[in-house]
Order: structure tokens, then sequence, then C-alpha cells
């Protein structure tokens, strides 16, 4: 049978499939809207069934607040040119405005919600169907607090981070934490909210990494002090090289050999414990003023640490939680 312009509209409106999608599905259901709609539908499982194994590494996400809690989600496809469609955003904006309005606590609970005629997991299978690419609900997080303020970096839809506290805050001050969590990715609020096997981690290697450079402070003296160029002693590649450059003959080769392994054995074994221990935990106290965000250098006002300029703002003021999430590898 013939299939309408309108028709083709109507359904293209309800489905948002393209015209040909429409057409066809038009053509094979003789006009029947609903029948149509159903095979776009099933158009889009086949398409998400047959590309479950594809990385959907792109997408958008977005951040929403309503007063005392809010989410980030994030919608993920294949390619940014699905990402940047308008209509994609427009149903992960869709999406959370569902997950928000129905003060969601799992992505699995955002999947359920009824969107259309169906689901959100649904609208999303259909909406693979129209574009051809995988695409999956990821990324969901949520905080609580007396005072939440939101920041999507750039307006990008790529990095979004939230930011809770105990009280009322200063706009400003609010925004610039989130800002701050956007730059700085820190991993936790103060070193105590670090987690256990965090800091078990990187103690580890930070006692590795001491004792490493200990022995290599070592060799490199024994090796001065007999005479050999450092260059040319730092690795295998290094004394074959100056084998073949006539720098070093084969004696002396061995000879460095022989010099490093008997000063690393006997450097490893006589190193202090205590002054290992000191190094190490200097070393993981950097690593706090890394990654604990009170402790981070503020971004703004660089003299001052993030917990300086909260309490130069209110004495009261503390941050409760918070949250970031990214597509981008970091």
């Amino acid at each position: 049978m013939a299939v309408t312009i309108a028709e083709i509209t109507k359904l293209r409106k309800l489905s948002g499939a393209g015209l040909a999608d429409c057409k066809k599905a038009l053509t094979e259901s003789e006009g029947d809207i609903e029948k149509a709609m159903e095979i776009i539908r099933k158009k889009g499982q086949a398409v998400a069934a047959k590309r479950s194994d594809r990385d959907a590494s792109e997408g958008c996400v977005l951040v929403k607040s309503a007063g005392d809690y809010a989410i980030i989600l994030a919608l993920k496809c294949e390619t940014d040119f699905v990402a940047n469609n308008a209509d994609f955003v427009a149903l992960t904006q869709s999406i959370i405005d569902a997950a928000v309005a129905n003060n969601c606590k799992s992505i699995e609970e955002v999947l359920a919600l009824p969107m259309g005629n169906g689901t959100i997991q649904d609208a999303i299978t259909e909406r693979s169907g129209i574009t051809g690419e995988k695409m999956e609900l990821d990324g969901f997080c949520r905080v609580e607090g007396a005072y939440i303020n939101t920041y999507n970096h750039m307006t990008k839809n790529i990095l979004c981070t939230m930011v809770a506290f105990n009280k009322i805050v200063d706009e400003k001050v609010a925004h610039d934490v989130a800002m701050q969590i956007a730059a700085m990715n820190p991993i936790a609020i103060d070193q105590e909210r670090v987690p256990q096997e965090v800091k078990d981690r990187e103690f580890a290697v930070a006692i590795d990494k001491t004792k490493a450079e200990q022995v290599q402070k070592a060799v490199e003296a024994a090796l001065k002090k007999a005479g050999f160029n450092l260059y040319t002693a730092e690795s295998e590649e290094h004394l074959n090289e100056g084998i073949m450059k006539g720098y070093i003959t084969e004696a002396q080769a061995d000879e460095i050999r022989k010099l490093k392994a008997e000063v690393s054995e006997q450097k490893a074994a006589n190193l202090p414990e205590q002054m290992v221990q000191n190094i190490a935990k200097g070393r993981l106290a950097k690593f706090f003023k890394e990654v604990c965000l009170l402790e981070q250098q503020d971004t703004i006002q660089s003299d001052k640490t993030v917990a300086q300029v909260l309490k130069e703002a209110d004495p009261e003021l503390k941050v409760t939680d918070f949250k970031r999430f990214t597509l981008r590898a970091e």
C-alpha cells in the first residue's frame, strides 16, 4: 500500500527514526502506526544485540541537582558524531530528568523508569537501532547534602562533577570547588577517607621506590669512585655501546657488572629500616596532597589549600561528599 508523507512524519515524531526507516516500517505494517513502532523497536533490539561486543567510549555526560541531592549519568555510544547529535543529547537529558524526578538511587532504577511506550532501557535500545551504534547507560553517581553545586566542564557533556556541603555556601565558593574537582581529580575529601587498601598500596610503592633509590645512589657512588662513566655503566645496552665504540674493554664491562651487583646486594641488605620508613612516609604525605581534595593546592588561590579557602569563606563549612565522572581516559 502507498504510505503518505503525513504518516511518515507522524511516525518519525513518535519514534525519532529516520525517514527511510519510518517509510519501510509503515509499508511493512500496512500503515499501522503501532505495528510500525514495534518494527522499529525490534530493529533497535537487533542492532543492540549485534553490536553488544563493541566499545562504547563516546557519549554524553550530564549532571542535575534537585536541591538536597544530585545525579550524574552518561549515555554512551561509539562515535562522537552520534554523541554530539541533538536527539542523542536530548534523550540523555530526558533520562537524567526522569532519574532526578524519581529520586533514583541506582542505574537499575533509572533503566526501569517508564519512557514513551516502554522503559528507559527500551528507549535506549530504540535509539541504538536508529543510529546503528551500541548504546548503554553508565556512570551513575549520586550525592546528598544540605547544599550541592554541579559543574559540566565547558558545557561539552564530557566531564561533570558535583560537590555537597554541610550548609548553604556562597555560590562562587561552591562552584570553584566543583571546578577544582574537575581539574585535579581528587579521590577523597581528606586522608581519613582514602580507602585503606589505597593507603597500603601507595605506602608499599613508596617503600620499594625508596629502597631502589638508595641502592642506586650507592651504586653510582661506587662507580664514580672506581672511575667509571655513569652513562656507560647505566645498562647493558650502554655497556655494549661503550665496548663497540672503544670507550671500555670487555674486561672493564665485566668489572662494572660485578661492582654493580656486589654493591646492590650489600646496600639492599643493610638499608636502615627507620630511614626507609621515614622517606616513604614523606612520599605518602605528598601523595595525600595530590589526591585529597582539602589538601590540594587551590587552582584559583594557588598560595592556599582548598581547606584554607573554605575556612576563610566560613569556619564551619565542610565538604560532605563529591563525585566526578568523565568519558576521557586520564
